[in-house]
């Protein structure tokens, strides 16, 4: 089993849950992309949730390199995305990373797409094994490793979106 196995489950599940949350409410995706000069529709965002939802449930039930170099390309296409927004300075309150959750771009989605990119990749040079695999190799059935890895996803989504509002209302504040 590969080190990167935790760190992988949590991206590629981050990117299931992204893509499920923006097919569901694609509206501020769409706007976010439009902002930036990008192609955006409320179909063309459902089409790539759903692209998203596909590469993730594949990389994470059969794993290999291909899905999890798709997991890769994904979170770089993000971090392209973000560094974009970031500089064009486009006042965008929400990239739309989970629907209708407030999540601006910043930094912060700057580090976790730069981290998720690492890992993916890391972990398809390593053999990309499935989660079935993985939880075959850990006690008690795997529920540790998947109690540890639902406990990053929901960090690593709080990161995402409560703490760049926190910053932001933390650097007005002290302005």
């Amino acid at each position: 089993m590969s080190i990167l196995a935790g760190p992988f489950v949590v991206a590629a599940a981050l990117l299931g849950l992204g893509g499920a949350l923006k097919a569901v409410r694609p509206s501020d995706t769409a706007h976010a992309l439009s902002l930036t000069g990008l192609p955006a529709s409320v179909t063309l965002v459902r089409i790539g949730a759903a692209a998203e939802l596909v590469v993730a449930a594949v990389a994470l039930t059969f794993g290999g390199t291909v899905p999890a170099l798709l997991v890769a390309a994904s979170f770089l296409a993000f971090l392209v995305f973000v560094l974009q927004a970031l500089r064009s300075g486009t006042p965008i309150s929400s990239c739309g990373c989970f629907g209708r959750v407030d999540t601006p771009p910043s930094l912060v989605h700057v580090g976790i797409n730069a981290a998720a990119v690492a890992v993916a990749v890391g972990y398809a040079v390593d053999g990309a094994a499935p989660v079935t695999d993985v939880l075959a190799d850990q006690p008690l059935f795997g529920a540790p490793f998947v109690l540890l890895a639902g406990i990053a996803l929901y960090l690593t989504f709080v990161a995402l979106t409560a703490l760049p509002k926190t910053l932001a209302e933390t650097k007005a504040i002290q302005s």
